[in-house]
């Protein structure tokens, strides 16, 4: 029974994806999402990833990397009524995994094309970005480094895509995954600081440009490299994001309090045409708070505990009108 269940739900959301309208030209979706982890069953050379292997800690199989990829695929569809034009993610390992998504799983009919970073991170994980070829078309793509501090690890690179739409307006592009919060914020916060004078730097030439900051920055609003981005005039449109379904209170939640380190951030340009923002809270996502009541995202893996979830984080949604 429950399989049967399993195989018209899926059926029914192939039949979604394969008659969805992709962004029409009076309103565009763009949607950031941090996957939690998105390994394919293989050990890259020199990468700490032996964990999401299928004789490592976590016992990541075939299985559960395909019912992750289609997870990720149902979470996406679930964002908004029109195929989202723009999907950037964080935590994605290579481009089998992109490929896998983007060819093979749920997503295997929206017709998406894809543009990611290799960088020095130690686990192997990027940022990348999904593109509808239809309303999207890039220009440029580069990878811009981000040199270390004394005492910091290799962090992942930032991607910058630069790109037209159909209505011919230019768009700057860029996607960040920033150092995390371990050892402590406050020995930390240099680093993540130095993501945020990378991005000034790269940004410093594009005057009066519609220019699109988002990602993972590790970081809350009211935090110094948050506050650094936009004390230069960038918008952090999703600073007081809320869930759509009024089920969440930020993206991630720890020991109980909502908060957000996910942020898409405007220039003045881009804000002036922005339209509203929201957290995808759908009930799908969610599961029950034993410890502290209430709801949290419904992760992939509770510690090492395989629970078939989605992701740690729950997707940011911006909707747009050139």
């Amino acid at each position: 029974m429950i399989n049967a269940m399993r195989t018209l739900f899926l059926a029914a959301l192939s039949f979604i994806i394969f008659h969805l309208p992709s962004g029409s030209l009076s309103a565009q979706v763009f949607v950031e999402l941090n996957c939690e982890n998105l390994f394919d069953t293989r050990h890259d050379e020199g990468k700490q990833d032996l964990e999401f292997t299928p004789d490592g800690q976590r016992r990541w199989s075939r299985t559960r990397y395909w019912r992750k990829l289609n997870a990720i695929g149902q979470e996406l569809l679930s964002c908004s009524p029109e195929l989202p034009d723009l999907v950037a993610l964080v935590e994605v390992e290579n481009d089998t995994v992109l490929r896998d998504l983007t060819r093979r799983s749920l997503l295997r009919g929206a017709g998406y094309n894809y543009i990611m970073t290799s960088s020095p991170d130690v686990r192997g994980l990027d940022v990348a970005l999904l593109y509808q070829p239809a309303s999207f078309s890039p220009l440029c793509y580069d990878c811009i480094s981000v040199a270390p501090l004394p005492g910091m690890r290799p962090t992942r690179d930032i991607l910058y895509v630069r790109g037209q739409y159909i209505t011919g307006d230019t768009l700057h592009i860029f996607l960040v995954h920033a150092p995390s919060r371990y050892g402590g914020e406050l020995p930390t916060r240099p680093y993540r600081l130095q993501v945020a004078d990378r991005l000034l730097l790269a940004c410093d030439s594009l005057h009066s440009a519609n220019i699109l900051i988002a990602g993972d920055f590790n970081d809350y609003a009211e935090s110094p490299s948050l506050q650094r981005l936009t004390a230069c005039g960038f918008v952090n449109i999703t600073a007081g994001a809320r869930g759509l379904n009024g089920n969440a209170l930020g993206t991630y939640r720890y020991r109980g309090e909502w908060r957000s380190i996910d942020h898409i951030l405007l220039s003045p340009p881009l804000a002036a045409m922005a339209d509203s923002v929201y957290i995808n809270d759908s009930f799908f996502l969610l599961e029950a708070e034993q410890r502290y009541g209430g709801w949290k995202p419904r992760r992939t893996f509770n510690g090492f505990r395989y629970q078939h979830g989605f992701s740690d984080h729950l997707p940011l949604v911006l909707r747009f009108h050139w």
